[in-house]
Formats: structure tokens, sequence, C-alpha cells
């Protein structure tokens, strides 16, 4: 698994650097971009702050994601889990914000 930033998208708020726990995520010319992407352990923190939808979260077979990319939006008090897979299916898990930490 891994994170993906998209230069194109990004509008360089800074807000997926301030709540990076591991500080694996620079701010450059471009854009944001992660600097050690074998380090990230996957928490999604910058996904949910990332209100431009320039991250996205890869899920791979060997996580059972089949290739998945994975993208967050919020609505109100609502995250939209995005899920696009390889074959151009987009699946939505919608949840409430106050509770999606709660397990």
């Amino acid at each position: 698994m891994s994170i993906r930033i998209d230069a194109k998208k990004c509008v360089r708020c800074g807000k997926c650097l301030d709540v990076c726990p591991g500080d694996l995520i620079s701010m450059g010319i471009d854009g944001s971009r992660i600097l050690r992407p074998e380090d990230c352990w996957g928490c999604a923190s910058c996904l949910k702050e990332c209100a431009f939808g320039a991250i996205s979260f890869f899920l791979g077979k060997d996580i059972g994601g089949d290739d998945t990319y994975m993208q967050v939006k919020k609505d109100g008090r609502c995250l939209h889990w995005i899920f696009y897979d390889s074959s151009g299916q987009v699946r939505t898990i919608t949840v409430d914000q106050s509770s999606s930490n709660k397990y």
C-alpha cells in the first residue's frame, strides 16, 4: 500500500504535512510529495485532510485491495471513501465523521 499525490491537483495548502504522523510528506514547488513511501503505514490522515482529491491511497492485491485506489471526500460531517478499481468500477462507503475513528 502506498500514497500517491497528484501534483496537478495539489493546491499547496499544507494540510497533509500537518497531519502526517511520520513526517513523510514534503512540499515542493510543484506541490506535495511523499518522501519515503515505504515508511507509510497507511493511517490515511492525509487523505481525510485533502479537500482537492490530490491524494489517493493504493490498496494492492497483497492486502486484498485488487489494485484499487481510494480517495476521501468530506461533505459536512460525512466522509465518503471512494474506491476506484482496475476495471473502472467505482464504489463509495459513506460514514459519519464523528464515528469514523471509533474502533
